[in-house]
């Protein structure tokens, strides 16, 4: 019997020398399993939130930044009618309140050694933005003015004698005979 004693060892009180390392080695084995798994979803996650859905959010604001610059730019040069002799037209531009999140502006300018005029989409963000240049079928077009995206934008379209201004407006405006176009659309 001391033989089957020394085999069981729990008969006496006394266990074998052994079986108290082997009881813990799995709890210790699952805490390592699930410390490599947390381990592997923060590493997932730093990449993911540190580079890949940065850079996504840029790339796809920079393609919104350019679609709106495109459609504010069609609106403008729809605006300016092909014939008249007298112009008073004010049209309401519909922007987007925000790209990626922060308000942008919308410039009109002019190079001084150039005739064009073009539309430029200036955002916090130095990766998104746009340029297009504007081009009316009618004589000398000015177009001057900035837009800012936090409030209503208009296009007020006038006749200076000799040529056409356009000029770029923020605000509220209650003023009847105003033709409503969405940015890209045509009034």
């Amino acid at each position: 019997m001391s033989v089957r004693r020394r085999w069981c060892g729990q008969r006496d009180g006394r266990t074998p020398k052994g079986r108290t390392d082997r009881a813990l080695s799995p709890v210790v084995g699952k805490a390592l399993e699930l410390g490599i798994v947390v381990l592997f979803i923060a590493l997932v996650t730093t990449t993911f939130y540190g580079d890949v859905i940065p850079g996504y959010r840029t790339t796809a604001a920079a393609e919104v930044a350019e679609r709106t610059v495109v459609d504010a730019a069609a609106s403008v040069e729809d605006a300016v009618p092909e014939r008249t002799h007298r112009i008073d037209r004010r049209v309401a531009v519909s922007l987007p309140a925000t790209i990626r999140g922060d308000p942008y502006r919308l410039r009109a300018t002019s190079p001084a050694n150039e005739s064009t005029t073009a539309l430029v989409l200036e955002h916090p963000d130095e990766g998104v933005g746009g340029r297009v240049t504007l081009s009316f079928p009618v004589r000398e077009v000015a177009v001057s003015g900035t837009w800012q995206s936090t409030s209503e934008s208009w296009a007020v379209v006038s006749n200076d004698g000799g040529r056409i201004v356009v000029t770029l407006e923020n605000g509220r405006n209650a003023a009847s005979g105003v033709v409503n176009a969405v940015a890209g659309g045509a009034p």
